[in-house]
């Protein structure tokens, strides 16, 4: 498991998706590190002309706010991945809840029991209980893979859940 930096109270939703949304542009070739975050969200207040900046105000200043305050505390060249928080779609939270109810209450599932549930049949079932679109399974493979790769197979499925 590879999150250092617990950012379950760190960071706020909005910068998280901030974060999540410049880590999946495939023009973007470096790190995507607090310093580069703070940069393009700087970036995008002075592209907004001043009339325009006043009716959006809060958004973007906000965020630089609170991107400066993390680089005060862990520095700018900390991975932004490692403090944005990481939620399972609506349709992922639906398929982790039905592998927690199925288990036993002593044994958190972890992502790779969700995988492992999921390639036995989960999604098919949940489908046909009406829980799940039927041609969503491959979308719900991937993500699973990628919540995975970033968190390990061993990381509490449950700390992925949405709550919304």
């Amino acid at each position: 498991m590879r999150n250092a930096i617990e950012a379950d109270e760190l960071v706020s939703r909005e910068l998280s998706a901030v974060i999540e949304s410049i880590c999946g542009d495939p023009d973007i070739d470096e790190a995507v590190t607090l310093g580069f975050v703070r940069d393009r969200i700087r970036k995008s207040l002075d592209g907004f002309a001043e009339a325009e900046r006043i009716h959006r105000f809060g958004d973007e200043e906000m965020l630089c706010t609170e991107v400066d305050t993390l680089i005060e505390e862990y520095g700018e060249d900390v991975l932004a991945t490692d403090l944005a928080t990481v939620r399972a779609s609506e349709e992922l939270s639906i398929v982790i809840e039905a592998v927690i109810d199925d288990t036993d209450e002593d044994i958190a599932p972890t992502l790779g029991t969700v995988k492992l549930a999921m390639s036995e049949g989960l999604v098919a079932r949940l489908a046909g209980e009406g829980l799940v679109e039927p041609d969503e399974e491959q979308m719900l493979l991937a993500e699973i893979d990628a919540l995975i790769v970033r968190w390990g197979a061993d990381a509490m499925a449950e700390s992925v859940l949405r709550f919304d």
